[in-house]
């Protein structure tokens, strides 16, 4: 054990788990890669759970970075400073619909609890609706809302938050199939609505792929019917961007971008400033005007985490990375599918753009989850030097998630080692 991870050990609280039986302390990154203390180098397809979105130290993204911390490092935004003021304009350029206003804090979790207020101050209800397999960060709303009892270590602190059916067509919760389904998950939300709540609710909240309930897709014709329905019952659309947003999904600046509706409000964070902290809040001005009192948040709008989103975005624009990442997705969809169809405890590839899963059973028939299989890719993958990612409810799903730079060599090589990882599985 290296001496960074004894001091993790002893020093961090046992909660904040790492990955693989001998973790990694990992020393720089360049690119599509990272070196860890021994100088291996390895393959990242995770990037710091979909965060590091333009690769590692980006010389422009760096070099925007250090500009600002020469000038100014810190002011709050109880002062105004451009590098907010410019975000915030761009921002509201490519957002979809109506979005203009944006609030700027430090993490995902700020984001989704900033959004779920201003909806209650706008609507003056206080229910939301949510989706079971998601995952909203880990405040105390934050917490009521994720669908998962692993995360959820103490109950809900929170009222009026109910979690409606996932969009789950490999484990439909009606054991019906899309599209003869008429997906009866996205009606059922009426259901729920005039069942567990007053019949008028604040929001309907989602992820347009559900990131730690594995990469769950919602199958097409989904939100124009949720949303639909919550809008009936008086709710707004929160578009929960956090792991979707800029690029990854492939074509689209945001994930919600594939289905015909428009949300009125929308959250982000991760790959937004390729590692630094920061949340995003946009909503569309009248949400915004709506929103009471005084606040703001003291690392939100930082001049250096604000320089380094613009410079992800001009990254984004300029490399053309949002058809990169549609072009190298297809490409790496193709591949997964074919090794579905080669080993038999790959029951379920699913994604878009540059964030694929592969839920992994016992068996295609019987479709018993297999965490145990996935551990024991997870360590082969460590040994072909190849970082990956792990989720779901029933942790067996692998979450792929390279930087939006990756060509078609990256992926052949993440599929090389996921076809000899698969290949060493014993059950």
């Amino acid at each position: 054990m290296s001496e960074t991870v004894r001091k993790h050990r002893e020093f961090l609280f046992p909660v904040v788990a790492t990955y693989y039986k001998e973790p990694l302390a990992l020393t720089h990154g360049e690119g599509m890669y990272v070196w860890d203390e021994n100088g291996d180098r390895y393959l990242d397809c995770f990037g710091g759970v979909l965060t590091v979105s333009v690769g590692h130290a980006n010389p422009s993204v760096v070099k925007a970075e250090c500009e600002q911390l020469n000038r100014l490092s810190h002011t709050s935004t109880l002062y105004a400073n451009h590098n907010l003021s410019d975000l915030a304009e761009k921002i509201a350029e490519i957002t979809p619909g109506n979005l203009k206003k944006s609030f700027f804090t430090s993490t995902g979790t700020e984001a989704d609890d900033t959004a779920i207020l201003a909806a209650k101050q706008y609507t003056q209800r206080q229910e939301i609706i949510v989706l079971r397999h998601s995952y909203s960060g880990r405040s105390a709303t934050a917490l009521a809302a994720v669908g998962h009892s692993s995360w959820r270590t103490i109950a809900a602190q929170v009222p009026g938050i109910v979690h409606a059916h996932a969009p789950y067509c490999y484990r439909c919760p009606f054991g019906l199939t899309y599209p003869s389904c008429e997906i009866r998950c996205a009606e059922d939300i009426k259901n729920l609505i005039d069942t567990t709540t007053t019949g008028e609710i604040a929001a309907f909240m989602a992820e347009p792929i559900l990131g730690v309930g594995g990469f769950i897709v919602p199958p097409a014709g989904y939100f124009e019917k949720a949303v639909a329905i919550a809008k009936a019952h008086g709710g707004v659309f929160i578009a929960d961007e956090v792991q979707t947003a800029w690029g990854r999904t492939g074509g689209k600046w945001f994930g919600i971008e594939h289905w015909d509706v428009q949300p009125d409000i929308l959250t982000t964070a991760k790959g937004a400033a390729n590692g630094m902290p920061i949340g995003i809040t946009v909503a569309t001005s009248e949400i915004a005007d709506k929103f009471k009192g005084v606040s703001f948040s003291t690392f939100g709008g930082n001049p250096v985490a604000t320089a380094a989103g613009m410079a992800v975005i001009r990254e984004i624009e300029d490399k053309n990375l949002r058809e990169n990442a549609k072009v190298v997705g297809d490409y790496f969809r193709t591949k997964l599918e074919e090794l579905k169809d080669k080993h038999e405890v790959i029951g379920d590839v699913r994604g878009m753009g540059l964030m694929q899963g592969i839920e992994v059973v016992k068996d295609k028939v019987g479709k018993e989850p297999s965490p145990q299989a996935v551990a024991q890719v997870f360590e082969e993958t460590k040994k072909h030097r190849v970082l990956i990612g792990k989720g779901g409810l029933y942790g067996n799903v692998l979450r792929l998630g390279p930087p939006l730079i990756a060509d078609k060599s990256h992926i052949d090589e993440l599929v090389t080692a996921l076809d000899l990882a698969f290949s060493t599985v014993k059950l």
